[in-house]
């Protein structure tokens, strides 16, 4: 706070301020005419150059180049292609004699260029979605793939244009080039996911259930279920994707529980680096980040990302990144996304005072990393002033914590005229929110249950997204769950945490250091907002921090870091790290409450347009036997090491298939949707979809941007982010994030509910590390017996 204070007595930078209505009103209509003409510019030239992916104007000018010269030099070899060119000149009313003879060879070969143009493009995108469709080389190892394999790739390059693009940096792609050469979600047969599901539900029921289970199953393949089926089909003709409108619908913004716990998750930020000591440097520094990253996104400047260098997945999620609010409804959310044209600014919380911040200069340049830190500062001065003078009656953000009917009545009732609706407007349109917090904390677990619920007015949790900064410059974020998932903000993450590294943002003081050859235009000062509240609205707010107080108190949850082995050893064991994770997680509850739970593991299905996930499940009959012969005596080393490699290779087939759409609980999902749409009733379906998630599991993944400097080299490891996390998603049960960083360690995210008597987080964060040790030691025992029958 003292360094925070320091730097605004102690300016280090002239920023000219500007009172609205005071500059030369003719300077900034110029200006903002100019930024709008750049917006349509990118717009347009985005739209143009993705609807002519993956072919570019180039094509179009070689064809009519070719056609030209065809013409002009009458080749022998090709006379009778060249009279077919000349008879369609015919239709054209132009002399092919002197002076016309040219021109009418231009005309000729326009029509001929477009037309093969556009059967090039079309023959070429559906090419690529065809090759696009083939998953054979998720199977294989980059080291060890096929020949059909390596043939495929070559041509899914060729066609793509990724050959080219390397030699061309004009022809490369921009971020939603690849959207309408992505293959559509198929829709599995119905006797593939009944099969799977009864398999998956196999090691958690008794005879007696599985065989009534088998009974329903049957009844319903012999009665509705192929007509929910053939509904599937058709819509998967129609629909970009038959699952992500009804998945973001109903499990979403259907859902009347509230968002925080519940539905939003966090992300924190660098586990133990920070590059500043002061906050207000450290949120400008995250701050312009993301505003470069949001102006990327609406250029599409974010290179699309490919799996192998080769295989693109869908970007359609980055869209609604920036600027985009959940609104509640009396019976369900609505998702609203604003433009860049309005969504220019973000807004500050400071203990309960609201701040508009406009993050452009008057000459259209985003504000730089040390006016960012003056403003910020500016605005920690003022709202710390207003606090020790009382001036605050309380925050409306803690409705954003209740159930979102009873929200919904709220924000109807104060916040929908006068003031209140203005400032609310500014709010919803902000590209982000930015929380300046006035605490610290010093383990990971702490500052990891603020970001996820806060204190029930330090969040608003209805935007896209929050960072959150706190008073010793380490950071994290709190999302909001409906508009993408968690690998889209783990991206920017990254983006964020790089370029400061690279860009060397600080000075030797822990200031942000001036742009090297940048001015700063003109700039607005920081706008504070007004809430008109009246004593019926404060005991409504004072009632909803109440009631996100003890939701949140509940909440037992543990971030912990694993540092006595990583993934480096696992990848000596042959072992694909997911799986290794998922089988310890299996063990570790086996130790805990000795049975086995129902798991959900989060896969992508980003491979279609629109994929959002798929879930596997980790508990299968592989899983089980290699978790009784860990806890038994009876079983040898090496039997142990054979049931672990045959279980983990069940695992990664499972994972694979579901990222090629072949995984069953989201067709399950949206049978049942279309059930319910036709009335129909299926005891069956309701079976599925009802049975609850004990073990609730994600991995967070990490390094997605191409060419960022590895950390496993041993200046970067400390600079490891611990991933994020989220609430259990059974009362009864547990929910599990991990992170593999770097070779060297595991983070853990473990939640559970103190409400619950048979959870509790330390006490399965123990039994997890426990189990990683005894499967260590597994290993380093077979390797040891190996060694001396060598010998």
């Amino acid at each position: 706070m003292a360094e925070a204070r320091s730097a605004v007595r102690e300016p280090r930078v002239d920023v000219l301020y500007f009172e609205e209505g005071k500059e030369d009103e003719w300077k900034v209509g110029l200006e903002s005419l100019r930024r709008s003409c750049v917006r349509r510019f990118y717009r347009t030239r985005n739209l143009i150059w993705n609807g002519l992916w993956p072919t570019s104007s180039w094509n179009l000018l070689v064809s009519v180049a070719f056609v030209s010269f065809l013409m002009v030099l009458d080749f022998d070899f090709c006379s009778s292609l060249n009279n077919k060119f000349w008879t369609l000149g015919e239709y054209v009313y132009i002399s092919r004699g002197p002076p016309y003879y040219y021109l009418k060879v231009l005309v000729v070969s326009l029509l001929v260029g477009v037309c093969f143009f556009i059967s090039l493009l079309h023959v070429r995108r559906y090419l690529l979605r065809i090759l696009l469709a083939y998953k054979g080389w998720l199977h294989e190892t980059p080291k060890n793939q096929s020949w059909s394999t390596l043939g495929w790739a070559v041509l899914v390059r060729i066609i793509s244009g990724q050959s080219f693009s390397a030699l061309i940096p004009a022809l490369c792609p921009s971020t939603y080039s690849y959207q309408l050469s992505l293959p559509r979600m198929p829709v599995p047969s119905l006797d593939d996911t009944i099969s799977q599901f009864l398999a998956s539900m196999e090691p958690l029921l008794d005879t007696e259930e599985y065989n009534q289970l088998q009974k329903q199953a049957k009844n319903f393949k012999r009665t509705v279920g192929p007509k929910l089926q053939r509904l599937l089909h058709l819509k998967a003709w129609w629909a970009s994707n038959y699952i992500t409108d009804w998945w973001e619908k109903y499990i979403y913004l259907m859902n009347r529980a509230p968002i925080a716990v519940n539905c939003n998750y966090y992300c924190l930020g660098n586990a133990f680096w920070k590059p500043t000591h002061i906050q207000t440097a450290r949120a400008a520094s995250q701050s312009y980040a993301f505003m470069c990253f949001k102006r990327m996104i609406e250029r599409e400047q974010v290179p699309p990302l490919v799996i192998r260098n080769t295989i693109p997945i869908c970007m359609h999620q980055y869209e609604r990144m920036f600027s985009t609010v959940r609104v509640p409804g009396a019976d369900f959310d609505e998702l609203v996304h604003y433009d860049s044209s309005v969504s220019k600014h973000t807004v500050v919380l400071r203990q309960g005072l609201y701040y508009k911040l406009d993050m452009y200069d008057t000459m259209g340049q985003p504000l730089s990393p040390l006016t960012l830190e003056q403003q910020y500062s500016w605005i920690i001065e003022d709202a710390d002033k207003k606090i020790a003078e009382g001036k605050i009656s309380g925050s409306p953000s803690a409705f954003t914590t209740l159930e979102r009917t009873d929200w919904a009545e709220k924000r109807s009732r104060y916040l929908s005229s006068g003031v209140n609706q203005e400032t609310l407007e500014v709010v919803d349109k902000a590209a982000f929110l930015v929380n300046l917090e006035t605490c610290e904390f010093d383990n990971l677990s702490d500052r990891a249950k603020f970001l996820l619920h806060g204190n029930g007015s330090s969040h608003w949790f209805d935007k896209s997204l929050s960072m959150f900064v706190f008073t010793d410059g380490k950071f994290g974020y709190n999302i909001e769950h409906s508009w993408g998932d968690a690998p889209v903000v783990a991206h920017l993450q990254e983006y964020a945490c790089t370029d400061e590294v690279m860009d060397n943002r600080y000075g030797p003081d822990g200031h942000c250091k001036p742009m090297e050859g940048f001015v700063q235009a003109a700039i607005k000062a920081p706008t504070p907002l007004e809430w008109e509240v009246s004593e019926e609205m404060t005991e409504d707010i004072q009632d909803a921090i109440e009631f996100n107080r003890k939701n949140s108190e509940d909440l037992d949850l543990v971030v912990i870091n694993h540092d006595d082995y990583g993934k480096g050893f696992v990848k000596k064991c042959k072992v694909s790290p997911d799986a290794y994770i998922q089988l310890a997680l299996q063990l570790a509850y086996f130790m805990d409450e000795g049975k086995f739970a129902l798991t959900y593991e989060a896969s992508m299905t980003r491979l279609y347009l629109n994929g959002r996930t798929e879930t596997v499940r980790p508990l299968t009959q592989d899983s089980c036997e290699f978790v009784r012969a860990m806890v038994e005596d009876h079983h040898s080393t090496e039997e142990k090491i054979r049931l672990l490699r045959k279980a983990s290779e069940t695992h990664t087939k499972l994972y694979k298939g579901c990222m090629s759409g072949k995984g069953w609980d989201r067709h399950l999902f949206a049978l049942y949707v279309a059930c319910k749409g036709l009335k129909y009733d299926s005891e069956f379906l309701h079976h599925a979809l009802t049975h609850p998630w004990t073990l609730s599991t994600s991995q967070t993944p990490q390094q997605q941007i191409a060419g960022n400097p590895t950390l496993n080299h041993p200046d970067h490891r400390d600079k490891a982010s611990p991933g994020g996390g989220f609430a259990p998603v059974s009362d009864e049960g547990y929910g599990v994030c991990y992170m593999l960083p770097e070779d060297s360690r595991f983070f853990f995210h473990v939640s559970s509910k103190h409400s619950c008597p048979m959870t509790d987080s330390k006490r399965f964060v123990s039994n997890i590390f426990k189990a990683l040790a005894d499967m260590k030691k597994l290993f380093v025992e077979g390797w040891e017996a190996e060694d001396a029958k060598k010998k």
